[in-house]
C-alpha cells in the first residue's frame, strides 16, 4: 500500500514509465521486468500510442497494455508533468498533473479479463503479487525524473 509521486519531462518521441507490482520470479528477456506500468510516452510521435488491442492502451498515464487513460491533461513534451499512483490494498489508481484518469481493482474479475486479452496473458496472475519492485523503465529515450517520493500508507 504506496502513494507514489514523481515529476516527469519527456523528450520528442521518448518513451519510458515505470513499472510496479514486478515479479522478479518472471523473466521475460534479459533486462525486462514483468510487473504493471504506468505509461510515460510521447503520444503524438512514438508509435505505441496506435498499437494495442484497444485504442489509447498504450499511452500516456495509462496502465500500459490494460486500460486507457481518461481526461488527462498533459503538459507540452519538454515541460514538466506529475504522475502519482496510489495503492491502497487492491484498489489503485494513475494520476496526471492532479488529476485522476484510471482506476482499477487487481485481481477484479474484469482486472483478470483485461490481462487474458493482453500481451501479458500468459503470465499467470500478472500484476497480482503481493509485494515487488518499482522500477523506472528505460527504452533508450531522454526522460528527465525528479521529486520521486514514496509514502508507505498503513
Amino acid at each position: 500500500n504506496f502513494i507514489l509521486t514523481v515529476d516527469f519531462k519527456l523528450t520528442p518521441g521518448a518513451n519510458s514509465g515505470i513499472k510496479y507490482f514486478v515479479d522478479t520470479t518472471i523473466i521475460k528477456q534479459s533486462g525486462s521486468a514483468i510487473g504493471l506500468e504506468y505509461q510515460f510516452l510521447d503520444d503524438n510521435v512514438h508509435a505505441d500510442a496506435k498499437l494495442g488491442r484497444a485504442e489509447g492502451i498504450r499511452t500516456l498515464s495509462s496502465l500500459y497494455d490494460l486500460i486507457k487513460a481518461e481526461n488527462k491533461k498533459p503538459n507540452q513534451i519538454g515541460e514538466w508533468n506529475h504522475a502519482k499512483i496510489v495503492s491502497d490494498k487492491d484498489h489503485v489508481e494513475h494520476w496526471l498533473n492532479g488529476v485522476k484518469v484510471l482506476e482499477f481493482s487487481r485481481g477484479s474479475e474484469e482486472f483478470r479479463k483485461l490481462v487474458s486479452e493482453s500481451k501479458y496473458a500468459s503470465y499467470k496472475k500478472c500484476g497480482e503479487a503481493s509485494e515487488g519492485p518499482i522500477l523506472l523503465q528505460d527504452h533508450g529515450n531522454q526522460v528527465s525524473f525528479r521529486n520521486i517520493k514514496i509514502k508507505v500508507l498503513k
